[in-house]
């Protein structure tokens, strides 16, 4: 899709990303901020809590498997109406988990709501309508910036919540944020759908999985998304189980987390006017398996400690904060006429790699820091050697073009 962005402004454009910021916070409701009330909502339901984590698995696939269709359905039909709908959604579905009183109609409530969260992944389509090239990187520094803070607050959110307003406290907020985003899409200016967008939706995707620039820096993507999700997932068996930490103690930890997200973005934000963006790529990629090496260290010699994981954590995540935006922007100007699909099939797959590869680490038998940091320097090993081959087959793929 496209418009003319010669007649847009930057308080336009500011417009937009407060929209972006908002669809981000709003994002961390469904999955980060719930977790506090896992044993209400037990006790509420009457069921266990394996089985309100399991309201969450179905939550995330239903959220993937949804935005597989709003992806391409919007390259045809426009952004703004299917987030429209799709917030409608998501806020009806929220809104009615708080009336019910059975579970299997809260699962159903819930999996409403996830079909009308598909419509997050329309951010990034955004971004690639409306921003200019030397603009992009830096929107997607500063919302998967947003993001790494929104997430480290959500324990601490999700307690006040649960606390002030009970498990429904963060459906409320989430109902009410819904609502400003229903508001701010009227800045959303009028898109030209693309003749290609057309096409059949498989024959869309065939071209992105075809395509090596794409396919080659959505794997990196996902690696390094999956380096911080994997360290989110188990960092509950490390610091409270292990470690012995309160809840707040580790709510502060995952403040230090969110710290190092906002130094990552800066640092990211220095290097994008200093380094070419395949570059950018692999410093963040490097910094990662750095971490690893970390990780491991201070766990043979160390054994597990807060400083020992918190600290290549700290370095690990200012990597994935400088690779993730530069591997992004990458990925999807290979089909800027068709930002919808390229979006969606590129948070699917950094979702389902994410899931997949936290919950293998979660099985694993080896000491929890010490798998952490193995799994980051084979991860990042692996993605700086995909990074390589798929920044030297692009020249060859754009002559074929």
């Amino acid at each position: 899709m496209s418009f003319n962005a010669s007649h847009w402004h930057s308080r336009k454009k500011a417009s937009i990303l407060a929209l972006l910021l908002t669809m981000v916070l709003l994002g961390v409701f469904p999955l980060d901020v719930v977790l506090p009330s896992f044993p209400d909502l037990s006790s509420s339901f009457q069921v266990s809590q394996s089985s309100i984590a399991f309201s969450l698995s179905l939550f995330a696939m239903t959220v993937a498997m949804s935005q597989l269709i709003i992806g391409p359905l919007s390259d045809r039909i426009g952004r703004k109406p299917l987030l429209v709908i799709g917030i409608l959604l998501a806020m009806s579905g929220a809104l009615a988990c708080t009336i019910v009183q059975d579970y299997a109609v809260f699962l159903f409530c819930r999996t409403i709501q996830a079909i009308g969260c598909g419509c997050f992944v329309l951010a990034n389509a955004l971004v690639q309508d409306i921003y200019n090239d030397a603009e992009r990187d830096r929107v997607r520094i500063i919302i998967g910036t947003a993001s790494g803070v929104f997430i480290s607050l959500s324990p601490l959110a999700g307690t006040f919540l649960q606390r002030a307003l009970e498990w429904q406290g963060s459906f409320y907020v989430f109902s009410a944020l819904a609502l400003l985003v229903l508001f701010q899409t009227k800045d959303i200016p009028p898109l030209t759908p693309s003749r290609k967008a057309t096409s059949y939706v498989t024959r869309r995707y065939v071209a992105l999985i075809k395509s090596s620039s794409f396919l080659g820096n959505s794997v990196v993507v996902a690696i390094a998304f999956s380096c911080h999700f994997s360290f989110v997932v188990i960092s509950p068996v490390i610091f409270l189980d292990l470690l012995r930490l309160s809840q707040f103690e580790y709510s502060l930890i995952l403040l230090a987390y969110g710290a190092a997200y906002l130094g990552g973005g800066f640092l990211a934000m220095a290097l994008g006017f200093r380094l070419a963006r395949h570059k950018q790529i692999t410093a963040g990629l490097l910094l990662i398996g750095l971490a690893g090496v970390g990780l491991m260290v201070f766990n043979l010699f160390e054994g597990a400690s807060v400083a020992g994981i918190l600290i290549p954590m700290v370095v690990a995540t200012t990597g994935t904060t400088i690779t993730r935006p530069a591997a992004t922007s990458a990925a999807m100007e290979v089909f800027p006429e068709q930002a919808g699909t390229a979006s969606a099939l590129l948070n699917t797959l950094t979702l389902t790699a994410g899931g997949a590869f936290s919950a293998l680490l979660s099985l694993a038998s080896v000491a929890p820091g010490f798998r952490l940091g193995l799994s980051f320097l084979l991860l990042s090993g692996v993605a700086v050697a995909l990074a390589r081959v798929t920044h030297a087959a692009r020249p060859v793929e754009e002559g074929q073009a």
